[in-house]
């Protein structure tokens, strides 16, 4: 059956212009916050569907923020624990909403944004029994790859045909890359080592379902299959990406006929296969041992591919238009491959060999810095000091931006970038695994304050997840979406949100605005802030799924 959400939220495009919240609902035992633009001081209540009044106050006072043109204030009710779905109001200023409280209410998110990969599969078609009205026929069977002449060696010279099937489209678009499969594996992967229960009992309803493979495993396999064949077995080093010379059109994957190509091996590929491959390898374990030793063997040879190319970034060809995904500092890719064969084999001379990196920078994780996810893993499977250390140290940073603003979330101005809700994304992540080693509930609800923003609570008063809210993108840069004839798009998908750089404006001149938070159009034109992406999902189905086992079990 179809993951579906019905909106809980019964209001007019007018009061959302005034009011931000979470589209979806609060937990009992969450923080529970309102925003309100461009108000003065003003009472507000929350009210039962029976009548009672459960909480009344005032609207605290105006915050301004520069990433956003309006100084803000928050209504805060958190201390209504009562589930239900009630009614906020702030009669000044003719405001009401239905606000739906439960245990834990991301449960169908976390299904919807795991079903998302599933929307994205190559090479497979997508039947109604699993895809509903999103069904589609298969395109980019991918087993007839050539080899890139920027690829091309003795044993595969150039035009050398390859089979490299399976795998997720990245974006938007209908490629395939290592370096973002990289952070979204590991991603996806970390939501089962840290909340194995939890992700033992979802069921996504895709074709692999009913099996002995929890479902989320089975979804990612299926891109770690094609991350496999994108190795040379001959000396383990990893293309950079599978690709078109040109982007498709805004097809259906089934009509696209243009030959692809796997380009390039690099540094920063080789070494986040590496990283992936023995994070798989543990996980994978007790349900494949075969298909465990198959991914630590793949990881340990390109992991030595690696060390004897330690700085080949990645060059685009003359000849190629397709995404880059170029990084020129390695030393992070490095740190975080020894860590993770680290953690697999026990090996102590990776660890030795990644503490020996002084290079790296230690920030919230981006797909260029991948640096803390090796930190995550030490300090989370091996509760290394140093590792808690560092993390920690970022985890308080994000904490203390959170109340420099009245949406309560950790962005900078500066944060506003390509992708900025998977930045806002993976700053909740980083703040859940703090929440891990600690059991503070400060970072917890610290993570709570990043999904909720996510869900509505931002200046755009935008759920920024297609499929969730009363106010959701319904026109992201998504080829499937745009082309098949279903009027809304895939659902579980998260756009890259605000983006002042707007890199799309000569063809998207639409912008309301480009102050940080609030440079974000809602139309298949605006690729800079509307498309979907791989490694943008991840963290936020990371942060569902975590903040649902989390409120579920009362840990």
């Amino acid at each position: 059956m179809m993951i579906s959400v019905t909106a809980t939220v019964a209001t007019n495009a007018e009061v959302l212009d005034r009011i931000a919240f979470s589209q979806i609902g609060y937990a009992n035992e969450a923080p529970k916050l309102a925003v309100v633009a461009d108000a003065g001081p003003a009472e507000f209540r929350v009210v039962s569907s029976l009548g009672k009044v459960l909480y009344q106050g005032s609207l605290g006072a105006a915050q301004e923020w520069n990433a956003d043109t309006t100084a803000s204030r928050i209504a805060d009710w958190s201390s209504v624990r009562e589930s239900g779905d009630h009614s906020l109001e702030i009669p000044a200023y003719g405001v009401r909403v239905i606000v739906h409280v439960e245990r834990a209410p991301w449960l169908d998110l976390s299904k919807a944004l795991l079903k998302a990969y599933y929307f994205q599969r190559a090479s497979i078609e997508l039947e109604a029994k699993f895809a509903g009205a999103y069904a589609r026929k298969a395109g980019h069977l991918d087993d007839h790859v050539l080899v890139h002449a920027s690829a091309a060696t003795k044993e595969r010279p150039e035009n050398t045909v390859i089979s490299a099937p399976k795998g997720w489209y990245d974006a938007g678009d209908y490629n395939k890359y290592i370096v973002n499969s990289g952070i979204s594996v590991w991603t996806l992967l970390s939501i089962y080592e840290d909340y194995p229960q939890f992700a033992k009992s979802l069921s996504l309803n895709i074709p692999e379902s009913g099996q002995a493979l929890p479902d989320l495993l089975s979804e990612v396999k299926w891109n770690l299959d094609w991350m496999l064949d994108m190795q040379d077995s001959n000396d383990g080093g990893v293309y950079h990406k599978l690709t078109n010379l040109r982007f498709d059109g805004m097809v259906m994957p089934d009509q696209c006929s243009n030959s692809r190509y796997v380009v390039m091996k690099t540094t920063a590929a080789s070494l986040d296969f590496a990283a992936v491959m023995a994070q798989a390898a543990r996980v994978y374990a007790p349900f494949d041992a075969a298909y465990a030793k198959r991914c630590l063997d793949a990881a340990l040879k390109a992991f030595a591919w690696g060390k004897q190319h330690p700085q080949i970034p990645y060059r685009q060809p003359e000849d190629v238009r397709t995404g880059r995904y170029e990084d020129e500092h390695l030393d992070d890719e490095m740190q975080w491959a020894a860590f993770e064969l680290f953690i697999t084999t026990k090996d102590k001379a990776y660890a030795d060999m990644a503490k020996s990196v002084s290079t790296v920078e230690y920030g919230v994780p981006v797909w260029q810095g991948v640096g803390t996810l090796g930190v995550i893993s030490l300090a989370l499977r091996n509760n290394d000091s140093w590792a808690r250390t560092q993390l920690l140290t970022i985890a308080k940073d994000l904490l203390k931006r959170q109340k420099q603003n009245a949406f309560h979330i950790s962005m900078n101005a500066s944060d506003f970038v390509w992708g900025s809700n998977g930045m806002a994304a993976n700053q909740g992540t980083v703040l859940l695994a703090a929440y891990k080693l600690t059991n503070d509930v400060n970072y917890r609800d610290a993570a709570v304050h990043m999904l909720d923003y996510l869900l509505g609570r931002n200046p755009v008063h935008t759920s920024y997840i297609t499929g969730f809210g009363a106010r959701a993108p319904m026109h992201p840069h998504h080829r499937p979406s745009q082309a098949d004839t279903v009027i809304a798009p895939v659902p579980g998908l998260v756009v890259g949100g605000p983006n002042p750089g707007r890199q799309d404006q000569k063809n998207c001149p639409m912008y309301p605005s480009n102050a940080p938070a609030l440079a974000y159009l809602d139309n298949n034109c605006s690729y800079a802030t509307n498309e979907i992406a791989i490694n943008w999902n991840a963290p936020a189905a990371y942060l569902a799924a975590g903040l649902q086992a989390i409120f579920t079990s009362g840990n």
